[in-house]
């Protein structure tokens, strides 16, 4: 005997597989990281900070400087962008903020129960902090040079763009401040508290080299021109500095200790609660 279709009708009665609500997908976790970063007031009045710190210090040195003074022997990149020291220590301290606040906001909770993967939700925010720092450190860099270089065209720190290491060092300045700052990240990530972190990134970015520094002994002055700090300075400047890291060393030195931090904290987060 054939069977067919009407010896078995399909009852109304019978469930049918209903699609999930939603899928985690890498897109919409970046999306979401994004929506976070930018809905944030803090996060412009830090990021704004930062450009507003380069610019105003690049116009007054600009505006101040005196041809045969005692700077004249200062690369013009790094006097021009002196600022930036002010202004890594706003974009650090966003950082911080990204993963270190929202563990003291409590939302970190909310973020991991909609990710249970967790990771990609690290990485989301690597990625897009990244992004927003890269572009407004270049783009402040970038104006600042040029508006500080109307400013001295008459001196002998007159420089263009296209003057032989000059947009490099300017790029290089940008590429030191963005890994300074996903340093902070990752500490962030780890020590999981906003005063934790910045103490931790002080003592141990800033303070830390500095007392090295002074030991008598030429193997750790060696070793601490790969410190962050110390790297991140050799990569601002068009001249290679004496006394400094070659360009590629200092580079492959910073995403030695981002990678670090980063990876760290992702070890972390995989084994804690939040």
């Amino acid at each position: 005997m054939t069977i067919t279709a009407l010896d078995h009708p399909v009852r109304p009665s019978d469930p049918t597989p209903s699609p999930p609500p939603y899928r985690i997908t890498t897109a919409r976790v970046l999306r979401s990281e994004w929506h976070k970063l930018r809905s944030l007031r803090s996060s412009w009045i830090t990021l704004g900070s930062a450009s507003a710190l380069v610019l105003a210090v690049g116009v007054a040195m600009g505006a101040t400087y005196t041809s045969g003074g005692g700077d004249s022997d200062i690369d013009t990149v790094v006097l021009v962008l002196y600022g930036s020291l002010l202004g890594t220590l706003c974009t650090v301290v966003l950082g911080i903020l990204v993963t270190a606040g929202e563990y003291s906001s409590g939302l970190i909770r909310a973020t991991l129960t909609a990710v249970p993967r967790r990771l990609p939700v690290l990485w989301a925010k690597t990625a897009i902090f990244t992004a927003t720092v890269l572009v407004v450190v270049l783009t402040t860099n970038l104006v600042t040079f040029v508006v500080a270089q109307v400013l001295l065209r008459d001196t002998d720190q007159a420089a263009s763009l296209t003057d032989p290491g000059v947009f490099g060092a300017i790029v290089g300045n940008c590429a030191g401040v963005t890994l300074l700052s996903l340093i902070a990240l990752g500490l962030g990530a780890l020590i999981r508290s906003v005063p934790g972190t910045i103490g931790a990134y002080i003592g141990g970015v800033m303070v830390l080299p500095e007392i090295l520094s002074m030991l008598p002994y030429e193997a750790v002055r060696s070793a601490v021109q790969y410190f962050p700090a110390q790297a991140a300075g050799a990569l601002g400047s068009a001249t290679p500095l004496p006394g400094e890291a070659p360009v590629g060393g200092a580079l492959s030195a910073l995403f030695l200790w981002a990678g670090t931090a980063l990876g760290a904290a992702a070890l972390l987060l995989r084994r804690r609660d939040a």
